[in-house]
């Protein structure tokens, strides 16, 4: 051991033991374009602890096995599909929440400002207006970014942090409860007030946290609810029913129940098998049905007519049945699709390139800085966010409507409102010269 002081290895008669800052070759940060400072000064590394995902092979499981006969294994069994049933409705109603009130901030904004537009076309007093947008956006991103304060861990998609819990890496307060509400409301207020973020990449987070808490019957945020339930609590469980949340997020956002196991098969865990693939796909299901049932029933008020599969919907393109003369597409169109398809894999690229730079910066500059400061970096696009949506040739993102070719009956986005229709139509009508 005496040589242990100027290195990050140690070695004795029996192992060696290697400082946890040596976490990448000078090969593997040259691959990346890397420095070591940079990753020294980027990754925290001092909370994270590893889950033990082998089996814990001792004498009071060995005991458990011998006890455990073929109709005890078929219930266990029994028991598993129907939490994963569960894990998978909740996840839907998790979506089902953040839309629903979302829909009502966002028609209570237009609403106010619709008003007002119609109040002041007349007498030239269309800032005030946009003083209403600003204020609403600038309260909907205040009581986000409180949320953010209590819970860190909420922030951002949460996707890289379920993909390192998938494959072993435990974060502190991951999967919590008070994470998923904190994630939940956030997600509403961020899209209620207006910034470019969508509410379908956090769900599944909400969808993890949901698979990992529910199986467990107790939660650490709420000590009272404590159930005594003594089955799925090693981490080998909690990853399984972690996937099949996962999956039950994405396949609640598109409405994609195969997509969603593919999702966890392909790009989350790196630990499968053959029975994890079928339970996952059936909490996928569960969860889009789940979702698609209320949506249809509340919106349309036709239950069980399972209209909207999912939270992000583009609406149906389709030729009027009178109009023969109407094509969706023909075979000039493939090349304008293949043009479209290189410049959108080109900005893809371009965006990922200036957010992995972005990232680094704030972390390095942004996150160190005291939280009001962090505070009022969410605050600044706002201004700009509602000179948009007052004055840009389309509507923002949670209020998308417009009018299409004839050709195209039958579009129709879900989140959609006529409050905005009509206020659109007057800021054109109001901005238009006299005389």
């Amino acid at each position: 051991m005496a040589g242990c002081r100027g290195s990050l290895c140690c070695c004795c008669r029996w192992c060696c033991c290697c400082g946890e800052r040596e976490t990448r070759t000078p090969e593997e940060l040259t691959i990346l374009g890397e420095t070591q400072e940079e990753e020294d000064e980027i990754l925290p590394r001092k909370d994270y602890e590893s889950l033990d995902y082998d089996r814990c092979i001792n004498d009071p499981y060995l005991e458990v096995l011998e006890t455990m006969d073929n109709k005890k294994g078929r219930r266990y069994e029994a028991v598993k599909w129907m939490v994963v049933f569960a894990i998978g409705v909740c996840t839907g109603l998790v979506g089902l929440f953040v839309d629903f009130f979302v829909r009502l901030f966002t028609q209570l904004k237009f609403g106010v400002v619709q008003t007002s537009v119609e109040e002041c076309s007349l007498k030239g007093c269309l800032a005030l207006s946009l003083l209403e947008l600003l204020g609403f956006n600038l309260t909907f991103v205040f009581l986000g970014s409180l949320l953010v304060l209590i819970e860190p861990v909420a922030a951002g998609s949460g996707i890289p942090e379920i993909k390192c819990y998938l494959n072993g890496v435990k974060i502190p307060g991951i999967v919590r409860l008070r994470t998923l509400l904190c994630k939940a409301f956030g997600v509403l207020f961020s899209v209620a007030g207006g910034l470019f973020v969508g509410k379908e990449g956090p769900m599944i987070h909400s969808g993890a946290v949901v698979g990992a808490g529910l199986p467990q019957f107790q939660s650490i945020s709420l000590r009272k609810i404590q159930i005594n339930f003594p089955y799925f609590r090693s981490d080998r469980d909690k990853r399984d029913f972690v996937s099949a949340g996962a999956a039950a997020g994405v396949a609640a956002a598109f409405g994609a129940p195969i997509g969603g196991t593919l999702f966890s098969l392909e790009e989350g865990s790196s630990f499968w098998n053959q029975g994890l693939t079928w339970k996952v796909l059936f909490c996928s299901m569960s969860a889009t049905f789940t979702l698609n049932f209320f949506r249809s029933g509340i919106q349309f008020g036709s239950w069980g007519s399972f209209q909207l599969p999912g939270l992000l919907n583009f609406g149906e393109f389709k030729c009027s049945d009178s109009d023969k003369k109407c094509h969706l597409w023909t075979a000039m169109d493939l090349g304008f699709f293949v043009v479209m398809g290189v410049i959108g894999g080109l900005l893809g690229a371009t965006f990922n390139c200036l957010n992995k730079r972005l990232a680094k910066y704030r972390m390095r500059n942004v996150h160190p800085k005291p939280k009001l400061v962090r505070y009022l970096c969410s605050r600044l696009p706002q201004p700009a966010v509602a000179a948009c949506a007052l004055c840009g040739p389309s509507p923002p993102r949670e209020a998308t409507t417009g009018t299409y070719p004839a050709c195209h009956t039958g579009f129709d986005f879900p989140s959609k409102s006529e409050n905005v229709a009509r206020l659109i139509n007057i800021l054109y009508l109001s901005a238009r010269p006299r005389g």
